[in-house]
C-alpha cells in the first residue's frame, strides 16, 4: 500500500503527439512482489493512454508498462532496456542506474517511438471541386456527373457557406428546377475543420453528425475535403474507439511502402538510370513526377514491362522537352491533351502526361481531358492494378502511391484479382470489357465477383455496339498478340462478347484450330521458320477459316484492314481446304510436292501455323515440313530492287514477276542468281510485248 501511495503521489502526465502517458516512480529498500498488479491498479485509477512504473528495489530499477491504446506498444519501448512482453503489457530490469536516469531515457524513447497522429490535411482530397451560391442546379448536376462526386461545397470568396448533395440536386432536377441557384437548396449548417485537426476528431464529427463529407479549411479558406471513403480507406475498414488516435506509418496515407529495391531488381539498368534522371530533372523544374500504370503493376509482379508511362503534377510538355534535350531524344507533343512521347536513340519510348481527369460525355465516347491531381489521374484508369504509381523525385524515390487498393488486389488469394474502380467503368469505356479478359488471362487472375457482374450487365446492355470499330480493333489486336490469345478468345466467347467482335462467326467451329496455333508456331520456329511479322494475323485467319469470301471481306472492311492484309486472309481462307485435300490424296513424290508448293507460294507466311494446326496426322505434318523446306530453299535471291534497277516503277508487276520466278526455282528451271536475273529480264520483255 505504501508503494502504491508513493506511485500515485509521484505520477506525472506527459503528452506525446496527443497521447497521454503517465510516469510513476518510487524507491524502496527491499524487493516488493506485485509491481505489475500495482501498475494495473494505478492505470484504473488515472485512466491514461499508457502508464510506466519505474521503481528501484535493492540494487536494480524495475520498469513495468501498460498500454490502453494501439499507438503505444510497450514491448517495443522496454526492448531498449532488454525487456520483453507484448504490446499491451511488458517489463524490464535495469542494473546500475538511478530512477531519474531511467525515467529520462524512458521519456526519450517514448518520444521517439510514438508517431504523430494523422491529420485531416494528410487524408483530404485536394484541390476541391466547388461551386458558388449562384451556380445553377443544372450546372452542379453536370459537375457531379463529370467528377463522380456525391456532394459539393458551396463557396463565396473562398469561404465555405454551404454544401449541396447529389440527392438535393436530383430532387430539384426532377421538379424542373435546373435553372435555380444552389443557394436555395444547399445545407447552410456547415461543419468544417482546420487541416491540422486529428483524424480521430474528423471521424467523431462525421459519425455524430451523420455527414458524408467534411470541408477542410486553412483559416477561412477551403483547401480540401474528407469523404467517408477517405476516412474508411485511412482506417482500413476498422471502426476505432474514440479515444484512439489514428496514425500513419509512412508520413502520408497514399505512401505506404517503398519499392525502390524491387524496382532496381526488376528494371533494366538503362531504365533504372533513366527513371533516376527523370526524378532529378523534375526536381529542377519543381514538378512532382511518377511512373504510373502498367510499369508499376509489372514491377510488383516481377514481369517484364516495355511500357513506361510518366505522370507529372506540373507541365508534362515542358518536362518532355527538357528530357529530350538532356538525352538528345526525339519528342512528339500533343498540346491538346498535355501529353508527349519521347523516343530515345536506343528505341526506348516513354509516354509523358500531365496529371489529368477524363470525362465521358456519353457512354463509349472518347474522353474529354483537363488538368487534375495525381489521385484523379489514377482514378480515370481501368482497373485497380493499373491505378498505382511510384514517386520518382529524389526525396521520395520509390514511394508507392496506391489510393485504390491495387497492391492488395495483385496479392489477393492465390492469383490476384481484376477490379474496376467504380460501377460505371464499363459503361463509360466498354473496351475495358475486353481488357478485363486480357489481364485476367495474361496474369491468370480472377475477375472480382462484383466486377464480373458489372461486366456481364454491360454486355447485356450491348454497350460494345456503341464503340467505334477502330477502338474495338485496337483491343482485339492486343489480345491476338498475347501468348495466351486462344484462352482469351475462349473467355470472350464464354462471356458472350465474341458476337460483338466477330459477328456471324461461330466461335466453337474455329476453336480447335485457335487452341493449336501457339503450339504450331513453336513447332514452325523449331523447324527454322520465324513467326509472322504481324503476330495477330494467324489468329484472324484461324477465326475466319470456315467463313466464305464475302464474310471474310465484311470482317476485313469492318476493321479497316489494308488491301494487302485482306488479300492474305482471303487467299488462305479460299485455298486451305484444297491444299489439305491435295496433301492427303497425292502421292508423296517430287512432282506432287512441286505442284503443292506452287499453290503455297501465293499464301502468306501467316497461313503456315493455321495449316499446321489443321493437320493432325503425323505423315501429313511431315509432308508439310518437306513442302516448306522446298519453298524456303527455292526462294529467289533477288528482290524488287533488281526490278526497280531495270527502270520499272513499283506496282503489281513486281509481285507477279517474283512469284513466277519462285515457281521456276521450285521446278528447277532456274538454279542461281544470274539465271534469276535473265529470267526476270525475259519475263518483263514478254510482259511489255503483251502490253
Amino acid at each position: 500500500k505504501k508503494l502504491l501511495k508513493n506511485l500515485v503521489i509521484s505520477a506525472k502526465c506527459h503528452s506525446f503527439n496527443g497521447i497521454k502517458i503517465l510516469i510513476a516512480k518510487a524507491e524502496v529498500e527491499d524487493f516488493v512482489i506485485g509491481l505489475a498488479h500495482l501498475t494495473h491498479t494505478l492505470s484504473e485509477i488515472e485512466h491514461p493512454d499508457a502508464l510506466f512504473s519505474v521503481v528501484k528495489m535493492e540494487d536494480r530499477v524495475h520498469i513495468v508498462g501498460r498500454s490502453n491504446v494501439a499507438q503505444v506498444e510497450i514491448n517495443k519501448i522496454v526492448a531498449h532496456f532488454d525487456g520483453g512482453g507484448h504490446a499491451e503489457a511488458a517489463s524490464a530490469t535495469v542494473k546500475n542506474g538511478s530512477v531519474d536516469e531511467v525515467v529520462e531515457k524512458l521519456l526519450f524513447i517514448i518520444n521517439k517511438e510514438i508517431r504523430a497522429p494523422l491529420l485531416a490535411g494528410d487524408i483530404m482530397s485536394s484541390p476541391v471541386k466547388s461551386v458558388i451560391s449562384k451556380t445553377t442546379i443544372a450546372e452542379a448536376n453536370h459537375i457531379m456527373l463529370r467528377y463522380g462526386h456525391t456532394g459539393l461545397p458551396v463557396v463565396n470568396e473562398g469561404k465555405v457557406v454551404g454544401v449541396i448533395s447529389r440527392r438535393d440536386v436530383e430532387k430539384a432536377m426532377r421538379h424542373g428546377l435546373g435553372h435555380a441557384p444552389v443557394k436555395g437548396f444547399m445545407s447552410g449548417n456547415v461543419k468544417a475543420v482546420q487541416k491540422d485537426t486529428p483524424v480521430s476528431e474528423v471521424q467523431r464529427l462525421m459519425i455524430e453528425n451523420n455527414i458524408g463529407r467534411l470541408p477542410i479549411i486553412d483559416g477561412d479558406r477551403l483547401v480540401g475535403i474528407v469523404s467517408r471513403t477517405d476516412l474508411l480507406r485511412t482506417l482500413h475498414g476498422e471502426v476505432q474507439a474514440r479515444h484512439k488516435i489514428v496514425y500513419n506509418t509512412a508520413g502520408k496515407t497514399k505512401y505506404y511502402n517503398n519499392i525502390s529495391d524491387l524496382m532496381r531488381r526488376s528494371l533494366t539498368p538503362s531504365v533504372w538510370s533513366l527513371l533516376k534522371q527523370v526524378g532529378k530533372i523534375s526536381d529542377g523544374l519543381k514538378f512532382n513526377v511518377y511512373a504510373a500504370g502498367g510499369i508499376v503493376r509489372d514491377i510488383m509482379l516481377g514481369a517484364d514491362s516495355l511500357d513506361i508511362d510518366l505522370v507529372v503534377e506540373g507541365d508534362g510538355i515542358l518536362l518532355a522537352d527538357t528530357l529530350a534535350a538532356a538525352f538528345n531524344a526525339r519528342v512528339r507533343k500533343f498540346e491538346k491533351f498535355g501529353t508527349a512521347e519521347i523516343e530515345f536513340e536506343d528505341g526506348l519510348k516513354v509516354d509523358i502526361a500531365t496529371a489529368r481527369v477524363e470525362f465521358y460525355e456519353y457512354p463509349a465516347a472518347l474522353p474529354e481531358v483537363e488538368s487534375s491531381s495525381l489521385r484523379q489521374d489514377l482514378y480515370r484508369r481501368d482497373f485497380t492494378i493499373n491505378a498505382m504509381a511510384v514517386a520518382l523525385n529524389e526525396n521520395n524515390f520509390g514511394n508507392l502511391v496506391d489510393f485504390f487498393g491495387g497492391r492488395e488486389d495483385l496479392q489477393y488469394g492465390l492469383t490476384g484479382m481484376i477490379r474496376v474502380l467504380h460501377n460505371l467503368s464499363f459503361i463509360e469505356d466498354p473496351t475495358r470489357i475486353i481488357r478485363a479478359v486480357r489481364f485476367e488471362q495474361r496474369y491468370k487472375m480472377d475477375i472480382e465477383p462484383q466486377t464480373l457482374k458489372l461486366l456481364r450487365e454491360a454486355v447485356n446492355q450491348k454497350v460494345l455496339d456503341k464503340v467505334s470499330n477502330a477502338r474495338l480493333w485496337d483491343e482485339i489486336k492486343h489480345v491476338l498478340k498475347e501468348p495466351r490469345a486462344a484462352i482469351m478468345l475462349e473467355r470472350l466467347a464464354e462471356l458472350d462478347i465474341w458476337p460483338y467482335l466477330f459477328p456471324g462467326v461461330n466461335y466453337w467451329e474455329t476453336e480447335p484450330v485457335q487452341k493449336r496455333l501457339a503450339s504450331s508456331m513453336s513447332v514452325l520456329k523449331s523447324w527454322g521458320f520465324p513467326e509472322p511479322t504481324e503476330k495477330w494475323l494467324p489468329y484472324i485467319i484461324a477465326i475466319l477459316h470456315w467463313s466464305n469470301e464475302e464474310e471474310c471481306l465484311e470482317i476485313c472492311q469492318k476493321y479497316n484492314l489494308s488491301k494487302r492484309q485482306s488479300e492474305k486472309i482471303i487467299k488462305t481462307v479460299s485455298n486451305w481446304q484444297e491444299i489439305i485435300s491435295l496433301m492427303g490424296k497425292l502421292p508423296m513424290d517430287n512432282s506432287s510436292t512441286i505442284n503443292l508448293a506452287r499453290i503455297m507460294i501465293e499464301l502468306s507466311r501467316a497461313a503456315y501455323p493455321v495449316l499446321l494446326s489443321i493437320l493432325e496426322e503425323q505423315r501429313l505434318r511431315d509432308r508439310f515440313r518437306q513442302l516448306l523446306n522446298l519453298i524456303h530453299a527455292s526462294k529467289p535471291a533477288i528482290s524488287g530492287k533488281f526490278i526497280k534497277s531495270l527502270g520499272y516503277r513499283p506496282g503489281p508487276i513486281y509481285r507477279e514477276v517474283l512469284e513466277a520466278l519462285w515457281e521456276a526455282r521450285i521446278e528447277g528451271k532456274v538454279l542461281n542468281e544470274e539465271q534469276e536475273k535473265d529470267f526476270v529480264r525475259k519475263y518483263l520483255q514478254q510482259h511489255k510485248g503483251k502490253n
